[in-house]
C-alpha cells in the first residue's frame, strides 16, 4: 500500500509550516521519513539545500530535526529531567547529570516561555504539561526544525492556546515548525503556511492568512464540507434516561461527579459542554455500566439501573462510542471481523449456530456495515490497530447503531477525525435523533455543541452548572457556566 506518491514539500526558515489533509491522506508517513522511522523507497530530503540522507531517528536529531509524537513517549515514573536524560550519552554520574539537566531544561523553559517543573515526575502532569515535555526534550537535543504530529489531540482548550504562544516564540527566536493537524481553525491561528495532502499526494501549499476554512476543506476532501447541519426543532419524546443526585468517584477515590440531575428524552440530541477533565469521563463511564456510582439513581427504559452491569445496560439499549475507541471500545489486537461481533454475536440469533458464529452470515453481516458506513480497512482480518483513526471510530460506531439502540452516549465523537469524517459521524447521530432515538453528546467543542444538541447542559469541577435548551443559549453564557458560573435551569 502506498501511502505517498511523489510528494513535493518546501519548508521555509522561521515558518509554522501545517500539513493538513483527511486521516490516512500520509501526513504521519511523511514526517516519519523526515525523522528516520520510515525509509522511503525513491526521492530525497534536502536539508539547507544539501541531500541529507536520514536513516534513523539518531540522524535527524544529530542534523537538529526533532520530533513530538501524538502520544508523548515519556516513561511516567520518572522525572522530566530524567526523561530528557535518555537516550544521551554519559560521561559522570547520573545524578550530577541530572543536575546538569535540570539547569538546562529551566534556561530553555525561560528562553521559550514553555513553563515545567523540570524536577516533576511525569506521572503527576497534565496532558499540556506532558506535551510542552516532550518539546523540551527535543530543544535540548538541539533540535531547529521541530515536527509536532497532531499536538492538540489531547489537549484541553487552554492548553492548545499555551502551546500556541510557545510555538510562536520558538519561531520568532529562529527555530522551524512542521505542524500536523487535521483542525481547521489551528492551521487558521497559529500557521504561516499550509500544505494539503490527499490520497498520498500534495494537492496545493497556501499562504493560511489568504485561504479560508472551506477552501481548505474543499483541497482535503475534493468536494465542499458541510460545518454547520439543518435541523428542525420538534417537541421530544418521553424521558428514556433518568440521572438523580449522581455521584460517581475517579480512578484515585475522589468525587469526579458531584450530584448530577437530569433527563434525556427520545428524539432529542442531549448535549454535554465541558472542558476535558471535568468529571464528563467518570459520568459517561457510569451510565453504561463501566463504573458504579457511589450515591444517586440512573433509570433507563423505566428501569432501576444504577448498578447494571454493561451487559444489562446493553440489553436495555445503550450503546456507547468512548472517546478512546482502541483502548475502550475495542480489542487492539483482534481482528476487524470479531471486534465487529463484540455485541451482535450475543443479540442476533441470526449469526450463530448454538455458540459457534455462522462463518458466511458473519462475514455478509459486517461487510455490510463496512460498505454502509465507508470504512477504509485492509481486510476483515485485519487487526483493529490497523485502522486509522478516522476509519476505526466509524467502525465503532458503525457496531453500535447497528444495534438500533433506544440511547446512544457519544463522548467526543469527532475528535480527532478530519473533516470529512467528522462530517459523517455528526450526520449519523442526527439520524438517531431524527428517528425517535435518544443521544447524549459529550463534547468540549462548542461549535459540535451548538450544531447538533438541543438541549445542552454544562458541566465543571464535576457539577451541572445549568441545563438549557439550544434555541435559548448563548455562547458567553455556557462559557461563563464552563469556567464554574451557575445559571438557573430551564430544561
Amino acid at each position: 500500500m502506498v501511502a505517498c506518491r511523489g510528494i513535493d514539500l518546501e519548508v521555509r526558515p522561521q515558518e509554522i509550516h501545517a500539513l493538513l489533509g483527511e486521516n490516512g491522506a500520509g501526513k504521519t508517513t511523511l514526517v516519519n521519513i523526515l525523522y528516520g522511522l520510515i525509509h522511503p523507497d525513491r526521492g530525497e530530503v534536502r536539508l539547507g539545500g544539501d541531500p541529507f540522507a536520514i536513516s534513523s531517528p539518531k540522524d535527524a536529531i544529530s542534523a537538529g530535526i526533532g520530533m513530538v509524537h501524538q502520544h508523548p513517549l515519556l516513561i511516567p515514573r520518572l522525572t522530566v529531567a530524567e526523561n530528557a536524560l535518555l537516550g544521551t550519552a554519559t560521561t559522570g554520574s547520573i545524578l550530577a547529570e541530572t543536575g546538569e539537566v535540570e539547569r538546562r531544561l529551566a534556561d530553555l523553559s525561560e528562553q521559550y516561555g514553555i513553563h515545567v517543573d523540570a524536577g516533576a515526575r511525569v506521572w503527576d502532569l497534565s496532558a499540556g504539561e506532558c506535551q510542552r515535555v516532550e518539546i523540551l526534550k527535543a530543544l535540548y537535543r538541539g533540535a531547529r526544525i521541530l515536527i509536532l504530529d497532531e499536538p492538540t489531540s489531547s489537549l484541553t482548550p487552554h492548553e492548545a492556546e499555551i502551546l500556541f504562544r510557545v510555538l510562536r516564540s520558538m519561531v520568532e527566536k529562529g527555530l522551524t515548525v512542521i505542524f500536523i493537524t487535521h483542525r481547521l481553525e489551528e492551521v487558521m491561528t497559529v500557521c504561516d503556511r499550509v500544505s494539503v495532502l490527499r490520497n498520498g499526494k500534495r494537492v496545493e501549499t497556501v499562504d493560511a492568512a489568504a485561504t479560508t476554512k472551506m477552501a481548505l476543506a474543499r483541497m482535503m476532501v475534493g468536494r465542499e464540507v458541510l460545518f454547520e447541519f439543518e435541523r428542525d426543532r420538534r417537541a421530544p419524546g418521553e424521558p428514556i434516561l433518568e440521572v438523580a443526585d449522581l455521584v460517581v468517584l475517579d480512578d484515585l477515590g475522589r468525587q469526579a461527579v458531584r450530584g448530577v440531575s437530569f433527563q434525556v428524552r427520545t428524539g432529542e440530541v442531549f448535549g454535554i459542554a465541558g472542558v476535558s477533565g471535568n468529571g464528563q469521563r467518570e459520568l459517561a463511564e457510569a451510565l453504561v455500566g463501566m463504573r458504579k456510582p457511589s450515591a444517586g439513581a440512573v433509570r433507563l427504559a423505566g428501569r432501576a439501573a444504577t448498578t447494571f452491569s454493561p451487559r444489562e445496560m446493553i440489553d436495555l439499549g445503550m450503546s456507547y462510542l468512548p472517546e478512546d475507541p482502541l483502548a475502550e471500545g475495542g480489542a487492539a489486537d483482534l481482528s476487524v471481523l470479531e471486534n465487529s461481533l463484540l455485541k451482535a454475536y450475543y443479540s442476533n440469533s441470526e449469526l450463530r449456530r448454538g455458540p459457534f458464529i455462522r462463518d458466511g452470515s458473519v462475514r455478509d453481516h459486517v461487510q455490510k456495515l463496512i460498505d454502509e458506513y465507508q470504512v477504509k480497512v485492509p481486510g476483515l482480518a485485519a487487526r483493529l490497530s490497523t485502522l486509522s483513526g478516522g476509519n476505526l471510530r466509524k467502525l465503532i460506531l458503525a457496531r453500535e447503531l447497528a444495534r438500533t439502540p433506544r440511547l446512544l452516549v457519544a463522548n467526543q465523537p469527532t475528535g480527532g477525525l478530519d473533516v470529512a469524517a467528522a462530517e459523517y459521524v455528526s450526520q449519523r447521530i442526527l439520524e438517531q435523533r431524527d428517528q425517535g432515538r435518544a443521544v447524549i453528546l459529550i463534547s468540549d467543542n462548542l461549535d459540535e455543541i451548538f450544531n447538533l444538541s438541543d438541549v445542552v447542559g454544562v458541566m465543571s469541577s464535576g457539577r451541572l452548572m445549568g441545563i438549557v435548551p439550544i434555541w435559548q443559549a448563548d455562547r458567553g453564557e455556557i462559557g461563563l457556566m464552563m469556567g464554574g458560573e451557575t445559571q438557573s435551569r430551564t430544561g
